[in-house]
């Protein structure tokens, strides 16, 4: 039974890169899904055209889902799952290469927008390094102006971005590395300056928690050796209606984790 938007309390929010949603169903994805883990489920780097995804499966779990899947076969994609209809799904954000990419998704509920973001990762070489600076720059531009119309923001994704130095194990040997470099981390404090607030670290200041290991070291995810790079992110005027947040180190269908946030209306 679909619920009404005006009378929904709370969202109970997941970001979640599955790092291919075909391989991510083989190891169990469905059967997470069956355990209500959330009532919006915003997913990255899918990797599937919509005909090859068991879609079917998904519904029967309780969700409505929408896909924006990259033109290349088999790389990116974002989608929403929602127990609740949305108003509105919009595809994209109107950057041509973006788009081409698969990496953004928007769903309307009410005055509330959530958005499933997959930031490009930079790490096959200077070129798409250059193009990941270009993607944030146009990124905050394209957010900056939704939000004019829609001011309220949900914005759900892997960043590819490990924020400050205890969002990674090995801050001192990773400060050349992409995903932890000076400019990429002054973005991110650009992109909060602009009156954003990463929900888990609002509510939890400890170090030690990450959502993505190296697969090419497997000891790393046993040692808890990561990177918190998976954020859920919030306009400031939802600061106060953050109640909970979390992440699942222990749901492994991926090389991520899902990261949650529960914000109450």
């Amino acid at each position: 039974m679909v619920t009404p938007i005006n009378r929904i309390e709370k969202m109970r929010i997941i970001s979640y890169n599955v790092n291919g949603i075909r391989a991510a169903i083989k190891k169990g994805f469905i059967d997470w899904l069956k355990t209500d883990p959330a009532d919006i489920i915003c997913l990255q780097e899918v990797k599937a055209q919509e005909n090859d995804i068991d879609i079917k499966a998904i519904e029967d779990c309780g969700y409505h889902s929408y896909w924006f899947c990259a033109e290349k076969k088999g790389y990116s994609g974002v989608a929403i799952l929602s127990k609740t209809k949305p108003d509105n799904v919009t595809k994209g954000c109107g950057i041509g290469h973006s788009d081409l990419e698969g990496r953004v998704i928007s769903a309307d509920y009410s005055d509330i927008t959530v958005i499933s973001v997959y930031f490009p990762s930079g790490t096959s070489g200077e070129v798409r390094q250059a193009y990941k600076y270009m993607w944030l720059d146009e990124f905050l531009d394209y957010i900056n102006g939704l939000r004019k119309k829609r001011k309220k923001l949900i914005i759900c994704g892997d960043y590819n971005i490990a924020h400050k130095e205890i969002d990674i194990h090995n801050p001192k040997g990773n400060k050349k590395t992409t995903g932890f470099l000076p400019e990429e981390r002054a973005w991110f404090d650009k992109f909060l300056n602009n009156d954003f607030i990463d929900t888990f670290r609002h509510l939890n200041k400890e170090g030690g928690h990450y959502s993505w290991w190296n697969v090419m070291r497997p000891s790393t995810r046993l040692e808890n050796k990561g990177w918190r790079i998976d954020y859920i992110s919030v306009t400031k005027n939802l600061e106060k209606k953050i109640k909970s947040v979390n992440i699942f180190p222990g749901v492994k269908h991926s090389d991520h984790c899902p990261v949650f946030a529960e914000i109450e209306f």
